[in-house]
């Protein structure tokens, strides 16, 4: 889902820069730099997951991971999301500079809402737990297309088809994207529970 350089309108590159800026300084400030080592392994996570495309029709998709970090870091996603789409620029031309932001947010802000919407039932143990997973992963993909197409709807309708096309196509990534992240959080919850962003909210919340 990265958005190539020269096709967004200037509107929409200022506005995503902007909205970047404050979920990344958001981030930072709300970040337990005890955590600083989880964020980087999923950052490097996000990194190399988007790597790996799979043909798919005309278009092709790949892992994205975003509702992975979000689950488990929250506000953090922002800084982990915009860092390795900033690796990705460098090392390998995928987006580029002036869409970083634009495509940071795409990626973070479903993520960020996705948890702050479910952290109620990410915090519960059990199968509610497992299904708020599932959704936080589907569903912050789903964001994402979404946002990704609406950014490129808004700069030329002749982009609408090309918008409905690439979020069409991340239909399978979806459900792929639900399994994995509850998957990892089932898997954390159990070993090393005190990786994940809510349940040490959660159980300093219950402490309090």
């Amino acid at each position: 889902m990265h958005i190539s350089e020269g096709v967004l309108s200037p509107a929409i590159l200022g506005l995503g820069a902007v909205l970047t800026v404050g979920g990344t300084a958001l981030g930072l400030r709300r970040l337990d730099y005890d955590r600083l080592m989880t964020v980087a392994i999923l950052a490097a996570a996000f990194f190399v997951g988007s790597l790996v495309h799979i043909p798919i029709g005309p278009s092709s998709a790949h892992l994205i991971l975003n509702g992975l970090l979000g689950a488990i870091l929250g506000w953090a996603a922002f800084p982990a999301i915009l860092v390795a789409l900033m690796l990705q620029s460098v090392l390998f031309q995928y987006g580029g500079f002036t869409v970083l932001g634009v495509n940071a947010f795409n990626m973070a802000f479903p993520a960020v809402l996705c948890f702050l919407l479910l952290r109620p039932l990410l915090s519960r143990p059990g199968r509610i737990r497992t299904v708020a997973a599932f959704c936080c992963g589907a569903l912050s993909v789903a964001g994402a297309g979404l946002l990704t197409a609406l950014s490129l709807a808004q700069t030329d309708e002749g982009f609408l088809q090309a918008a409905r096309l690439l979020f069409l196509a991340h239909v399978p990534v979806m459900i792929v994207e639900g399994i994995v992240t509850t998957l990892a959080v089932s898997f954390l919850s159990r070993i090393r529970p005190e990786l994940l962003h809510f349940a040490s909210n959660f159980e300093g919340e219950t402490r309090a």
